[in-house]
């Protein structure tokens, strides 16, 4: 599943490239998790402005004529990817979305149809809104501190691997990221979050940070299918220390990798280097 720093990747290799285009035309595919909201006609015509991410969707601002603004809500869902060019090809069976644009198609693939593309008059209202309701913090947000995340977790009871995926404190920590970050910060995944001391919050959070900055600037994963808008590759998991090595040596102290199950999701860390 495309992650935040797959999304982030995504939007940079397109975004700079479609700001200020004119939209020609638009197509649907098969039916996504969610209907447009429009006409699809009612596209043709609009000005794209700048591309901006929340979480694991994207914001494409959109000016149509007659004045009427708004934008479409992308999500990757979790087998998705977009692209970007000036002749992409005639359109696949899993291909379900295309903007022609006078600076090159974006076309939205997503073989198992879990993503979304939406209309909507701001991120504040309507779908986009309610979608985007109960998303924490950003990692980079300068209002994400060591303070407000330790607060947040006060009182919690779940595991912290578990209070990270939620993403109701801070967004992106997806499976992989949230497994590098615990064991960076040497926390056990199974600890209960509200017992969390203030230093090893603040340890963990700043881990968070990093792993979620490294991923961007190494393309993100692609543990299956996915590619950015130029059809790269990401290469973070090359350099992962705990995710996807169950049995295989400890990169720090030699032990095995192990390997548990939490919330249907595969937890990887040190039962040596990570502590309670």
């Amino acid at each position: 599943m495309p992650e935040l720093p797959e999304v982030e990747v995504t939007r940079r290799s397109f975004a700079q490239r479609i700001c200020g285009a004119e939209v020609l035309s638009a197509q649907l595919g098969k039916p996504l998790r969610w209907p447009l909201g429009l006409d699809v006609d009612e596209l043709r015509g609009g000005l794209v402005g700048e591309v901006v991410r929340r979480g694991k969707y994207l914001w494409l601002p959109l000016v149509l004529p007659a004045d009427r603004s708004g934008g479409l809500l992308i999500h990757l869902g979790m087998s998705g990817s977009l692209a970007f060019k000036w002749s992409p090809g005639e359109p696949g069976p899993h291909d379900h979305f295309e903007l022609n644009t006078n600076r090159g198609v974006l076309r939205l693939t997503d073989p198992r149809r879990f993503g979304a593309v939406i209309w909507g008059a701001s991120l504040d209202d309507g779908l986009p809104a309610r979608l985007l309701a109960g998303l924490g913090l950003e990692p980079f947000d300068a209002a994400l501190d060591a303070a407000h995340f330790h607060a947040a977790l006060v009182g919690k009871r779940v595991a912290i691997k578990q209070a990270l995926l939620a993403g109701d404190i801070v967004v992106g920590a997806g499976n992989i990221y949230a497994c590098e970050a615990l064991f960076r910060a040497g926390i056990d995944p199974r600890l209960q979050a509200g017992k969390l001391s203030r230093p090893r919050a603040a340890r963990l959070l700043q881990e968070v940070k990093a792993v979620l900055a490294e991923a961007i600037e190494q393309g993100g994963s692609s543990l299956r299918d996915f590619r950015d808008a130029h059809g790269s590759q990401g290469h973070f998991q090359l350099a992962t220390q705990v995710y996807g090595r169950e049995g295989q040596a400890c990169r720090s102290c030699g032990s095995p990798v192990r390997r548990i199950v939490q919330a249907q999701r595969s937890t990887f860390f040190c039962g040596t280097c990570q502590r309670r």
